[in-house]
């Protein structure tokens, strides 16, 4: 049996629905999330639900016990995750549970990545469990620059201060058909798996993207870090969110960002989806 925490969210929804696709029985799936009201559509397709909160261990030991694999889809509230994460794993530990395949950052035991530490600190705790994990530590997602996508449509420019650096990203889809890939097959063993896209992509080359997706210029417009922080307050962005961007694009014009493996292409069978086609979409 699976389990798959946060099917509430974006990632996780498409996780269960692709054990479905990849051959997991209906009976066989349960779909967590801590409001299971949202869960729905997916009791709709056969699976199971349950109530699933990371700051609940005795509610998730109730709703891991029977599984033999649990997916951990990383939770949302940053500067929390590692506890939540850690009673997690000892809740499927104390549930049973043979095999964890959890959803992590890229190259999370040596990259400087402003959102790894805790990734690092949750494959730690994995390791110290005793159990065998899957580490499928995804690049980022190609939705996260639906925003900027956005902007660009109604000024035709992008903004950053990531200069050069390149992303390897692919949209939540191909990770979350990659991810029940993993889990379909996860057994005593524990592996690292660093999922990205086929291609890692510039800002110039998303731009030159979004002109082809919208039918008119867009033009990429590098800036220096001090003007980007001025040009995202004046947008209305609060100080929490310009220090996270600014520190994402430092970030990738590092080359955090920039490693393209195979991996996914080889664990879904086919390539992984081109910027230009996501960006079309939409258009």
């Amino acid at each position: 049996m699976f389990v798959v925490t946060g099917a509430t969210g974006h990632l996780g929804r498409l996780i269960v629905r692709e054990l479905l696709t990849g051959g997991a029985q209906p009976d066989q799936v349960v779909a967590g999330g801590r409001d299971v009201g949202r869960l729905g559509d997916l009791a709709g397709l056969g699976v199971r639900t349950a109530t699933v909160d990371y700051d609940d261990p005795a509610g998730m030991r109730e709703a891991f016990a029977g599984a033999q694999t649990l997916v951990l889809v990383s939770g949302s509230e940053i500067g929390r995750r590692t506890a939540q994460h850690g009673a997690a794993i000892d809740a499927a530990k104390a549930a049973g549970v043979r095999h964890i395949v959890y959803t992590s950052g890229p190259h999370a035991d040596t990259s400087p990545l402003i959102v790894n530490p805790e990734h690092k600190a949750t494959e730690e705790l994995l390791a110290a469990s005793g159990l065998p994990y899957t580490a499928a530590r995804d690049n980022w997602y190609t939705e996260n620059y639906e925003q900027t996508f956005a902007q660009a449509a109604a000024t035709g420019v992008v903004l950053t201060s990531a200069g050069d650096g390149r992303v390897a990203s692919a949209p939540r889809a191909d990770y979350a058909a990659a991810i029940a890939a993993l889990a379909l097959r996860a057994g005593d063993e524990t592996s690292v798996h660093e999922l990205t896209g086929d291609v890692a992509w510039s800002f110039d080359e998303f731009a030159a993207a979004a002109s082809q997706a919208l039918g008119r210029p867009v033009e990429h417009r590098a800036v220096s870090p001090e003007e980007h922080r001025t040009a995202l307050l004046a947008a209305g962005l609060d100080e929490g969110t310009v220090g996270f961007v600014l520190a994402m694009d430092a970030n990738i014009a590092d080359g955090l960002l920039a490693n393209a493996t195979d991996e996914v292409r080889s664990l879904i069978g086919r390539p992984t989806t081109p910027l230009l086609e996501t960006l079309r979409t939409w258009a």
